[in-house]
């Protein structure tokens, strides 16, 4: 395979971005329409021009894990780990004559491992390391290991008490790491030495504060912390060493959303950060200079970013993705940005919480109308991007159109305002057909990003409408932990009030009532929503990977699922009217055209869930193929939307919901 063809491989999702330390490569992982995971290098030319991205599929048509992590090399090669219990292969991938060439680098047991890239020097031979390995095991206990990328066994430099997350050079020359030590239930930055194995304390702001170094320049010793010691969790600066205490500035502080700090940057004005700013459903971006002691909002297209970055010569580099744009890599000219100005009044891009607003004059029902929080008052219409702004890489449709756009809209909910991800533009509610999708979690949500099923549905001509009820992450804890111990309680009720406005809103207007789509936990609260709504007010149910209740899901899942649906509460029982919530229990009350599947190998929730309610169903006299269809897809996992042959289920899942003919 030629590095053009390569070149070519039409990704639709990507994940896991890593860049080089010196910001010359990146990495991630990437799949197509209809193929398994592969890992796709990406050259950054120092110049600024296009970054553009090259598979480096497996031999053997083999698929990467989802799970496997990367290190971007500055040759362009990829360091790979790859997860098999407490089994972890190391091995690089690079570019050849025939193909891709994967050569095993080393092979290690812990219950966990995870890679950091090493800030390797300019013309640095075949035997310096490039990442450090560090596991953790149960006693707790961390272990750091330097990784070459000859093949060399990597060599054991430290092992340090307890268990350490981050990750933050303080050196350039890799021997001082910043990692964020749990201890005492507090989380707090120590310091490992790699030249003498030994950790030392680095942030202890208050006596029992949570203390994490975000961001660091070692040339300057400017700092970006997040610490609790403020009375809540917040964003604070400083240059560590200098003497002057850490600052909290109130600008750092929006309330209702994230603030990541996910890149840094010396000028003449002193250090500029990008300030990653999440909230709900979509993501914004802001310059932060303590010199001028604001957070000055850059006008990027509405959408969701990637949370990491590298910010060189070229500009500042970041994943980005839209409903209607495949994840890529942006590329950012700061300074274009600034001097396109804020965006016009009423299209600020800063995340602000929602507002509502009517949909039409004279329009009733349960929804709102609003703009996406980072474009409050503004309109909701295709808009070109400003000058300063290029997306590189991201997939167009095989048929030369364009993809479906979705916008952000408010729905009023029963107990508050409901944030959804809506494709169908503004006829949506019209739509001769409309599918309600419930996202997996509980702890998740819909994001304004590619999702391929969704697409597909759309592509369909099905309008979606995608919402964040409660117990959906990025609308603070409250909306978070309403489920917490009540699982199929506050969200079933959220889902059931949507249903009811929006059937009943198309009942009027001569339209059938929408159906039902759920994946994983979406796909147990869709069950439960098709059970206890009334039969005009659900058309048709589709479920991916479903379980039946918490209680059953904790006896038959694996350990790590056991424990967390416990510490979610998924196995407490919610005491109302509406009785049990065990789909196995309501099954004689789906009266609606039903489509499960499942993956026969799901690690997460076991297909026996499944089989279980096929097995139900049949008992009570439901005919397969007329009142149901059950569909095990071999091979499968838990992510059976994006492992090889999910194009075919997508397909499957679109027509069923259009038509809900389940033969």
């Amino acid at each position: 395979m030629n590095v053009a063809t390569r070149t070519t491989t039409r990704a639709l999702r990507r994940l896991g971005f890593a860049f080089a330390a010196d910001g010359s490569h990146a990495a991630c992982l990437a799949a197509a329409a209809d193929s398994g995971w592969y890992v796709e290098g990406w050259q950054l030319p120092p110049d600024g021009s296009p970054a553009t991205p090259a598979a480096l599929p497996l031999p053997g048509n083999r698929s990467e894990d989802q799970r496997s992590q990367l290190v971007a090399l500055p040759d362009g090669s990829v360091l790979v780990c790859r997860h098999d219990g407490e089994r972890h292969d190391l091995v690089r991938l690079s570019y050849g004559e025939g193909g891709t060439v994967e050569q095993p680098v080393a092979s290690l047991r812990m219950p966990g491992l995870r890679l950091l890239p090493l800030p390797v020097p300019p013309g640095a031979g075949p035997r310096t390391p490039v990442a450090v390995a560090l596991g953790t095991d149960t006693r707790p206990a961390t272990t750091a290991w330097l990784v070459r990328a000859d093949g060399s066994e990597p060599v054991r430099v430290a092992e340090i008490p307890g268990l350490h997350g981050g990750g933050t050079w303080l050196d350039r020359t890799g021997a001082l790491l910043a990692l964020d030590r749990v201890a005492g239930g507090l989380v707090r930055s120590v310091v490992l030495d790699l030249r003498s194995g030994t950790a030392t304390p680095l942030l202890e702001i208050g006596e029992h504060s949570n203390d994490r170094l975000v961001l660091f320049d070692p040339d300057s010793g400017f700092a970006m912390v997040r610490s609790d010691a403020p009375g809540i969790d917040r964003i604070g600066w400083g240059v560590l060493g200098g003497g002057e205490p850490l600052r909290f500035p109130e600008c750092l502080h929006v309330s209702g959303t994230t603030l990541r700090p996910v890149a840094l940057r010396q000028s003449a004005d002193g250090p500029r950060v990008a300030v990653q700013i999440d909230h709900g459903a979509g993501s914004a971006l802001a310059l932060w200079r303590p010199a001028l002691g604001r957070l000055d909002p850059l006008p990027v297209p509405p959408g969701r970013l990637g949370t990491v970055g590298h910010w060189g010569g070229a500009g500042l580099r970041i994943p980005y993705s839209s409903p209607d744009q495949p994840t890529a890599l942006a590329t950012l000219d700061v300074d274009a940005l600034l001097a396109h100005g804020p965006a016009p009044a009423g299209t600020v891009p800063m995340p602000l919480p929602l507002q509502l607003a009517p949909l039409g004059a004279g329009s009733h029902g349960p929804w709102r109308d609003t703009v996406p929080p980072w474009q409050p008052g503004g309109p909701r219409g295709a808009v070109a991007p400003p000058a300063g702004w290029r997306l590189d890489g991201s997939t167009p449709p095989g048929d030369g159109g364009r993809w479906q756009p979705a916008q952000s809209l408010e729905l009023a909910g029963p107990a508050g305002p409901l944030e959804a991800v809506v494709y169908g533009g503004d006829a949506w509610l019209s739509s001769p057909h409309l599918v309600l999708a419930l996202h997996g979690g509980p702890a998740d949500a819909w994001r304004l990003e590619f999702d391929p099923a969704l697409q597909r549905m759309a592509a369909e001509g099905l309008a979606v409408v995608a919402p964040n009820q409660r117990g959906s992450t990025g609308y603070g804890v409250p909306h978070a932990l309403a489920i917490r111990g009540a699982w199929g309680g506050p969200d079933l009720d959220d889902v059931l009030y949507l249903l009811e406005g929006i059937a009943g809103q198309r009942a009027a207007l001569g339209l059938e009532p929408p159906a039902l789509f759920g994946v994983s936990y979406g796909a147990f609260l869709a069950l439960l929503a098709a059970a206890h709504a009334p039969a005009e007010q659900v058309a048709r149910c589709a479920v991916v990977a479903p379980f039946l209740s918490g209680a059953r899901l904790l006896a038959e899942a694996a350990p790590p699922v056991r424990a967390l649906t416990a510490r979610l509460g998924g196995g407490e029982p919610v005491l109302d009217a509406r009785g049990p919530r065990d789909v196995l229990q309501l099954a004689h009350r789906l009266s609606a055209p039903l489509l499960v599947v499942h993956g026969n190998r799901d690690e997460v929730v076991p297909v026996s869930q499944s089989r279980s309610l096929r097995h139900e169903l049949l008992r009570i006299g439901r005919v397969e193929g007329a009142d149901f269809r059950y569909v095990e897809a071999a091979g499968s996992g838990h992510e059976v939307l994006t492992e090889e042959g999910a194009a075919v289920l997508h397909e499957l899942l679109a027509a069923f919901l259009r038509t809900g003919r389940p033969g």
